[in-house]
């Protein structure tokens, strides 16, 4: 690297060696967990470009801050002639805290750098009007439970799902199903062991995390989508290159709040035929006849035994999801729709109609037609993908990590 004189001859510029090592870190870690079989160090400097003896002291490096470990030899891909080198993979004894909080359930889940959930609590209920001081406090219980039930795990961050609007700040602006508004997440909390704070996001964002990602590091086999999650609503996620649109502000992904018909029912945000009035669990099973506590799932096994006012419920939460996705997939040309949350449950019913009206309403369908797909079933989604949020933080600058446990493993003067 150099700059100008005052000649116009370049001079020498001092490099971080700090920086590249931290970037190195990074680079190396990163391609370890992305790659789709073991990889050995040779494995890793051929990927990031660097000489096996540089490889060598990072991999060495990862390996004592728990970043990664080395596996047994049945791990590594065949190799030629001569010795195999030893097949390496994430570290199982760092992970992070996922919290969720959903209009009828709390969860906290301990998940490591593998991607395996190392613990799991979860408590249905009602939450509509509830009080924020009162769930949080309760949402730290069950947190508490869930580090208890993973000892072996050392958590390097926590975060905290929420189905709203989230400020940069942490603060919950809004979120009209459980009737909460400006809460400050952060000041509620209570403290929990070993952390020292708790980041906060959007559920519908963060349960879109597991689909762009297999696992933490490692890509998912969709990486341009958008995803809707909920239970009594709808929220959204539109996931570009593997990475949720947050916006300028943070609030982009608000599908459910897409109006269906300007002169529909009022919805819990204020306005008026939105789509969560169609396709929203407590609307659809009020449009089914059924009381507002049934599960959709219910509801799609009227509809699949013949019940008329369950098909009828059905083809018209499919008639509003077709309205308000295909204004999405026109303005931001993705090319896979993921249902999740209660319309999973949906999937199938809703398929037909929803395809059908893609194809006639997005403008590109002649081309290239939506593809729309089911999300795999996982209640506590956006608590899993709260941690992986944590994980990545981590993969993608690991040097303040490594620095930390170097400091806590040297003994202070005296």
């Amino acid at each position: 690297m150099s700059r100008p004189t005052r000649g116009g001859a370049p001079s020498p510029v001092a490099v971080d060696a700090g920086g590249v090592r931290a970037v190195n870190l990074a680079r190396v870690l990163s391609a370890a967990l992305a790659c789709p079989t073991p990889p050995t160090r040779a494995d890793l400097a051929l990927a990031t470009a660097t000489t096996r003896a540089t490889a060598a002291r990072l991999v060495d490096d990862l390996l004592a801050g728990g970043l990664l470990e080395e596996l047994g030899a049945q791990a590594g891909r065949p190799r030629g002639p001569g010795r195999p080198g030893t097949p390496l993979g994430p570290g199982s004894t760092l992970g992070a805290l996922g919290l969720q909080v959903d209009v009828d359930r709390v969860a906290a889940v301990v998940v490591d750098l593998t991607g395996a959930v190392r613990a799991e609590r979860v408590e249905d209920d009602d939450l509509r009007g509830s009080r924020p001081a009162p769930v949080l406090r309760r949402l730290a219980r069950l947190a508490h439970r869930a580090l208890a039930d993973a000892p072996d795990v050392l958590v390097v961050g926590a975060r905290l799902a929420l189905p709203g609007i989230v400020a940069d700040d942490g603060v919950l602006l809004r979120a009209p199903n459980l009737g909460w508004s400006d809460v400050p997440v952060a000041e509620l909390l209570p403290d929990l062991p070993g952390l020292a704070a708790v980041a906060v996001g959007n559920e519908a964002e963060l349960a879109a995390v597991p689909i762009s990602f297999a696992a933490p590091g490692r890509p998912g086999t969709h990486r341009d989508f958008v995803y809707l999650s909920g239970s009594t609503g709808i929220g959204g996620a539109v996931v570009l290159d593997g990475h949720p649109v947050r916006g300028r502000h943070g609030w982009a992904g608000e599908v459910g709040h897409v109006t269906v018909d300007p002169a529909g029912p009022a919805c819990a945000c204020g306005s008026t035929g939105c789509l969560e009035q169609y396709a929203g669990a407590r609307a659809l099973a009020a449009a089914a006849g059924l009381p507002e506590t049934t599960r959709t799932s219910e509801v799609a096994r009227r509809a699949t035994a013949g019940d008329a006012r369950a098909r009828e419920a059905v083809e018209r939460a499919a008639a509003g999801l077709g309205i308000a996705l295909s204004a999405v997939v026109n303005v931001l040309d993705v090319p896979v729709i993921v249902l999740g949350g209660h319309l999973r449950e949906l999937g199938e019913l809703v398929r037909p109609t929803l395809e059908r009206t893609l194809g006639r309403r997005v403008l590109s369908a002649a081309w290239v037609t939506p593809v729309v797909e089911v999300a795999p079933e996982r209640p506590v989604a956006a608590a899993l993908g709260a941690a992986y949020v944590e994980l990545h933080r981590l993969v993608a600058d690991p040097g303040p990590w490594l620095e930390g446990r170097t400091a806590a493993a040297v003994p202070s003067g005296g």
